[in-house]
Protein backbone atom coordinates (compact mmCIF):
# COMPACT_ATOMS: atom_id res chain seq x y z
CA UNK A 1 0.00 0.00 0.00
CA UNK A 2 1.14 3.54 -0.78
CA UNK A 3 0.46 6.90 0.81
CA UNK A 4 -0.75 9.67 -1.47
CA UNK A 5 -0.50 13.26 -0.24
CA UNK A 6 -2.04 16.38 -1.78
CA UNK A 7 -0.58 19.57 -0.32
CA UNK A 8 -2.47 22.76 -1.12
CA UNK A 9 -2.18 26.37 -0.09
CA UNK A 10 -5.11 26.11 2.34
CA UNK A 11 -5.56 22.38 3.00
CA UNK A 12 -3.52 19.19 3.03
CA UNK A 13 -4.89 15.69 2.51
CA UNK A 14 -3.33 12.24 2.82
CA UNK A 15 -4.68 8.75 2.19
CA UNK A 16 -3.80 5.12 1.64
CA UNK A 17 -4.04 3.86 -1.94
CA UNK A 18 -4.78 0.17 -2.49
CA UNK A 19 -5.67 -1.38 -5.87
CA UNK A 20 -6.58 1.96 -7.40
CA UNK A 21 -8.76 3.24 -4.56
CA UNK A 22 -8.23 5.47 -1.55
CA UNK A 23 -9.32 3.24 1.30
CA UNK A 24 -8.65 5.65 4.17
CA UNK A 25 -7.85 9.36 4.29
CA UNK A 26 -7.54 12.42 6.50
CA UNK A 27 -7.43 16.12 5.69
CA UNK A 28 -6.73 19.28 7.66
CA UNK A 29 -6.64 23.01 7.11
CA UNK A 30 -3.14 24.40 6.87
CA UNK A 31 -2.15 26.45 9.93
CA UNK A 32 0.74 28.83 10.60
CA UNK A 33 1.73 29.07 6.93
CA UNK A 34 4.51 31.54 7.77
CA UNK A 35 6.30 28.92 9.90
CA UNK A 36 8.21 26.21 8.02
CA UNK A 37 8.64 24.03 11.10
CA UNK A 38 4.94 24.28 12.01
CA UNK A 39 3.72 23.34 8.54
CA UNK A 40 6.19 20.48 8.25
CA UNK A 41 5.13 19.15 11.66
CA UNK A 42 1.50 19.37 10.59
CA UNK A 43 2.28 17.43 7.41
CA UNK A 44 4.19 14.76 9.33
CA UNK A 45 1.35 14.36 11.84
CA UNK A 46 -1.11 13.98 8.96
CA UNK A 47 0.95 11.19 7.37
CA UNK A 48 1.94 9.41 10.58
CA UNK A 49 -1.22 7.29 11.10
CA UNK A 50 -0.71 5.67 7.67
CA UNK A 51 3.06 5.16 7.72
CA UNK A 52 3.26 1.81 9.52
CA UNK A 53 1.26 0.04 6.78
CA UNK A 54 2.77 1.77 3.74
CA UNK A 55 5.71 0.91 1.48
CA UNK A 56 6.23 4.43 0.11
CA UNK A 57 4.90 7.99 -0.15
CA UNK A 58 3.99 10.10 -3.17
CA UNK A 59 3.26 13.78 -2.66
CA UNK A 60 1.99 16.56 -4.92
CA UNK A 61 2.96 20.14 -4.10
CA UNK A 62 1.83 23.39 -5.80
CA UNK A 63 5.30 24.46 -6.85
CA UNK A 64 8.27 23.88 -9.09
CA UNK A 65 9.97 20.66 -7.97
CA UNK A 66 13.44 19.23 -8.39
CA UNK A 67 12.03 15.78 -9.05
CA UNK A 68 15.35 13.95 -8.84
CA UNK A 69 16.21 15.33 -5.39
CA UNK A 70 12.69 15.91 -4.08
CA UNK A 71 13.24 19.60 -3.37
CA UNK A 72 10.32 22.04 -3.69
CA UNK A 73 10.66 25.75 -4.38
CA UNK A 74 8.39 28.75 -3.72
CA UNK A 75 5.26 26.79 -2.87
CA UNK A 76 2.12 28.69 -3.88
CA UNK A 77 0.32 30.34 -0.94
CA UNK A 78 2.75 28.91 1.66
CA UNK A 79 5.30 31.72 2.03
CA UNK A 80 7.58 29.80 4.42
CA UNK A 81 8.25 27.11 1.79
CA UNK A 82 10.86 28.89 -0.34
CA UNK A 83 13.18 25.89 -0.61
CA UNK A 84 12.30 22.69 1.21
CA UNK A 85 14.18 19.39 0.89
CA UNK A 86 10.92 17.56 1.30
CA UNK A 87 11.96 14.09 0.22
CA UNK A 88 14.93 14.04 2.60
CA UNK A 89 12.82 15.33 5.49
CA UNK A 90 10.04 12.76 5.03
CA UNK A 91 12.39 9.85 4.34
CA UNK A 92 14.30 10.68 7.51
CA UNK A 93 11.03 10.77 9.45
CA UNK A 94 9.34 7.64 8.06
CA UNK A 95 12.22 5.57 6.65
CA UNK A 96 10.37 4.69 3.44
CA UNK A 97 10.93 6.05 -0.11
CA UNK A 98 9.32 9.38 -0.95
CA UNK A 99 8.53 10.78 -4.43
CA UNK A 100 7.62 14.43 -5.00
CA UNK A 101 6.07 16.20 -7.98
CA UNK A 102 3.88 19.14 -8.88
CA UNK A 103 0.26 18.85 -7.69
CA UNK A 104 -1.32 19.31 -11.13
CA UNK A 105 1.03 16.68 -12.55
CA UNK A 106 -0.35 14.35 -9.88
CA UNK A 107 -3.89 15.32 -10.86
CA UNK A 108 -3.46 14.35 -14.51
CA UNK A 109 -1.42 11.27 -13.64
CA UNK A 110 -4.33 10.13 -11.50
CA UNK A 111 -6.84 10.81 -14.27
CA UNK A 112 -4.70 8.94 -16.80
CA UNK A 113 -4.11 5.96 -14.51
CA UNK A 114 -7.49 5.68 -12.80
CA UNK A 115 -9.92 8.33 -14.04
CA UNK A 116 -11.66 9.70 -17.11
CA UNK A 117 -8.46 9.85 -19.22
CA UNK A 118 -7.55 6.17 -19.04
CA UNK A 119 -8.18 5.53 -22.73
CA UNK A 120 -6.01 8.35 -24.10
CA UNK A 121 -2.31 8.45 -24.96
CA UNK A 122 -1.99 12.24 -24.78
CA UNK A 123 -4.02 14.35 -22.39
CA UNK A 124 -3.75 17.67 -20.55
CA UNK A 125 -5.25 18.27 -17.13
CA UNK A 126 -6.27 21.81 -16.17
CA UNK A 127 -7.08 22.57 -12.55
CA UNK A 128 -9.19 25.69 -12.03
CA UNK A 129 -9.35 27.13 -8.55
CA UNK A 130 -7.24 29.77 -6.83
CA UNK A 131 -4.98 29.51 -9.87
CA UNK A 132 -4.94 27.87 -13.29
CA UNK A 133 -2.51 24.96 -13.53
CA UNK A 134 -1.87 22.31 -16.16
CA UNK A 135 -0.30 18.85 -16.24
CA UNK A 136 0.65 16.94 -19.36
CA UNK A 137 0.68 13.29 -20.47
CA UNK A 138 2.47 12.62 -23.79
CA UNK A 139 2.63 9.08 -25.22
CA UNK A 140 1.34 7.73 -21.90
CA UNK A 141 4.17 9.40 -19.95
CA UNK A 142 4.01 12.33 -17.56
CA UNK A 143 5.88 15.28 -19.07
CA UNK A 144 7.19 17.71 -16.48
CA UNK A 145 9.77 19.66 -18.48
CA UNK A 146 13.36 20.39 -17.49
CA UNK A 147 12.38 22.25 -14.31
CA UNK A 148 8.99 20.66 -13.60
CA UNK A 149 7.49 23.81 -15.09
CA UNK A 150 5.89 22.47 -18.26
CA UNK A 151 2.23 23.31 -18.71
CA UNK A 152 2.10 26.66 -16.94
CA UNK A 153 -0.49 27.92 -19.41
CA UNK A 154 -1.92 30.24 -16.77
CA UNK A 155 1.25 32.35 -16.89
CA UNK A 156 0.98 33.06 -20.63
CA UNK A 157 0.10 36.67 -21.52
CA UNK A 158 -3.60 37.23 -22.18
CA UNK A 159 -5.32 40.58 -22.62
CA UNK A 160 -3.86 43.01 -20.09
CA UNK A 161 -2.68 40.30 -17.66
CA UNK A 162 -2.42 36.54 -18.18
CA UNK A 163 -4.75 33.56 -18.48
CA UNK A 164 -4.73 32.93 -14.74
CA UNK A 165 -6.08 36.42 -14.07
CA UNK A 166 -9.23 35.69 -16.09
CA UNK A 167 -9.63 31.90 -15.93
CA UNK A 168 -9.63 31.05 -12.22
CA UNK A 169 -11.32 32.34 -9.06
CA UNK A 170 -9.61 35.69 -9.57
CA UNK A 171 -12.06 36.39 -12.40
CA UNK A 172 -14.84 36.53 -9.79
CA UNK A 173 -12.90 37.96 -6.82
CA UNK A 174 -10.76 40.66 -8.39
CA UNK A 175 -12.53 41.40 -11.66
CA UNK A 176 -16.16 41.28 -10.50
CA UNK A 177 -16.02 41.59 -6.72
CA UNK A 178 -17.74 38.38 -5.63
CA UNK A 179 -16.62 34.87 -4.84
CA UNK A 180 -16.90 31.98 -7.27
CA UNK A 181 -19.00 30.18 -4.64
CA UNK A 182 -21.49 33.05 -4.50
CA UNK A 183 -21.58 33.18 -8.31
CA UNK A 184 -22.27 29.45 -8.43
CA UNK A 185 -25.06 29.63 -5.85
CA UNK A 186 -26.67 32.54 -7.70
CA UNK A 187 -26.45 30.66 -11.00
CA UNK A 188 -28.10 27.64 -9.40
CA UNK A 189 -31.02 29.94 -8.55
CA UNK A 190 -31.21 31.15 -12.15
CA UNK A 191 -29.76 34.62 -11.55
CA UNK A 192 -29.22 36.13 -15.01
CA UNK A 193 -26.21 38.24 -14.01
CA UNK A 194 -24.45 35.24 -12.50
CA UNK A 195 -25.22 33.09 -15.54
CA UNK A 196 -23.78 35.83 -17.74
CA UNK A 197 -20.62 35.94 -15.64
CA UNK A 198 -20.15 32.20 -15.97
CA UNK A 199 -20.61 32.42 -19.73
CA UNK A 200 -17.93 35.14 -19.85
CA UNK A 201 -15.66 33.03 -17.67
CA UNK A 202 -16.12 30.15 -20.10
CA UNK A 203 -14.94 32.32 -22.97
CA UNK A 204 -11.72 33.17 -21.12
CA UNK A 205 -11.14 29.52 -20.29
CA UNK A 206 -11.82 28.64 -23.92
CA UNK A 207 -8.97 30.93 -25.00
CA UNK A 208 -6.68 29.14 -22.51
CA UNK A 209 -7.76 25.82 -24.00
CA UNK A 210 -6.88 27.14 -27.46
CA UNK A 211 -3.38 27.84 -26.16
CA UNK A 212 -3.19 24.25 -24.89
CA UNK A 213 -4.29 22.97 -28.28
CA UNK A 214 -1.76 25.04 -30.23
CA UNK A 215 1.08 23.93 -27.94
CA UNK A 216 0.24 20.27 -27.15
CA UNK A 217 -2.66 19.17 -29.41
CA UNK A 218 -3.83 16.47 -26.96
CA UNK A 219 -6.55 13.90 -27.53
CA UNK A 220 -8.36 15.04 -24.40
CA UNK A 221 -8.44 17.74 -21.73
CA UNK A 222 -9.64 17.08 -18.17
CA UNK A 223 -10.91 19.99 -16.09
CA UNK A 224 -10.52 19.73 -12.33
CA UNK A 225 -10.37 21.96 -9.27
CA UNK A 226 -13.15 23.61 -7.33
CA UNK A 227 -14.40 25.84 -10.15
CA UNK A 228 -14.65 22.94 -12.59
CA UNK A 229 -17.65 21.79 -10.55
CA UNK A 230 -19.57 24.65 -12.20
CA UNK A 231 -18.87 23.18 -15.64
CA UNK A 232 -22.51 23.27 -16.83
CA UNK A 233 -22.55 27.04 -16.35
CA UNK A 234 -19.44 27.82 -18.40
CA UNK A 235 -19.43 24.96 -20.92
CA UNK A 236 -21.29 26.88 -23.64
CA UNK A 237 -19.06 29.95 -23.35
CA UNK A 238 -15.98 27.74 -23.45
CA UNK A 239 -17.03 26.07 -26.69
CA UNK A 240 -18.04 29.44 -28.13
CA UNK A 241 -14.41 30.60 -27.74
CA UNK A 242 -13.21 27.48 -29.57
CA UNK A 243 -15.29 28.22 -32.68
CA UNK A 244 -12.56 30.26 -34.36
CA UNK A 245 -9.72 27.81 -33.68
CA UNK A 246 -7.49 27.70 -36.76
CA UNK A 247 -7.87 23.92 -37.16
CA UNK A 248 -11.57 23.14 -36.65
CA UNK A 249 -11.16 19.40 -37.24
CA UNK A 250 -8.84 19.26 -34.23
CA UNK A 251 -11.56 20.75 -32.03
CA UNK A 252 -14.11 18.26 -33.37
CA UNK A 253 -11.85 15.41 -32.29
CA UNK A 254 -10.92 16.94 -28.93
CA UNK A 255 -12.62 15.45 -25.87
CA UNK A 256 -13.15 17.70 -22.85
CA UNK A 257 -14.08 16.06 -19.55
CA UNK A 258 -14.98 17.23 -16.08
CA UNK A 259 -13.10 15.33 -13.37
CA UNK A 260 -15.37 12.95 -11.47
CA UNK A 261 -13.23 11.78 -8.52
CA UNK A 262 -12.44 14.05 -5.58
CA UNK A 263 -9.57 11.71 -4.65
CA UNK A 264 -7.90 11.73 -8.05
CA UNK A 265 -4.95 13.91 -6.89
CA UNK A 266 -4.26 11.47 -4.03
CA UNK A 267 -4.35 8.57 -6.47
CA UNK A 268 -2.01 10.44 -8.81
CA UNK A 269 0.40 11.23 -5.99
CA UNK A 270 0.50 7.56 -5.04
CA UNK A 271 1.07 6.72 -8.71
CA UNK A 272 4.37 8.64 -8.60
CA UNK A 273 5.84 5.60 -6.83
CA UNK A 274 7.70 3.33 -9.31
CA UNK A 275 6.67 -0.31 -9.53
CA UNK A 276 9.70 -1.62 -7.68
CA UNK A 277 8.70 0.30 -4.54
CA UNK A 278 5.06 -0.79 -4.51
CA UNK A 279 5.11 -4.35 -3.21
CA UNK A 280 7.69 -4.44 -0.43
CA UNK A 281 8.79 -2.05 2.25
CA UNK A 282 12.22 -0.63 1.47
CA UNK A 283 14.32 0.48 4.43
CA UNK A 284 16.47 3.54 3.81
CA UNK A 285 18.63 3.06 6.90
CA UNK A 286 22.12 1.66 6.57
Amino acid sequence: MKIGVDLGGTKMKAGIEYNGSIIQQHSTLLREKHSLSATLNQLIELIKPFASSATSIGIGVPSVVDIERGIVYNVANIPSWEKVELREILEEEFNIPVFVNNDVNCFILGEHRYGVAQNFNSVVGMTIGTGLGSGIIIDNQLYAGNNCGAGEIGMLPYRDHNFEYYACSNFFDAVHGLSALDANQAALQGDKKALSLWAEFGVHLGFAIKAVMYVYDPEAIVLGGSIAKAFPFFEAGMYEALNDFAFPESIKRLKIFQSQDDNIALLGAAALVPQEFQTVSVSLKH
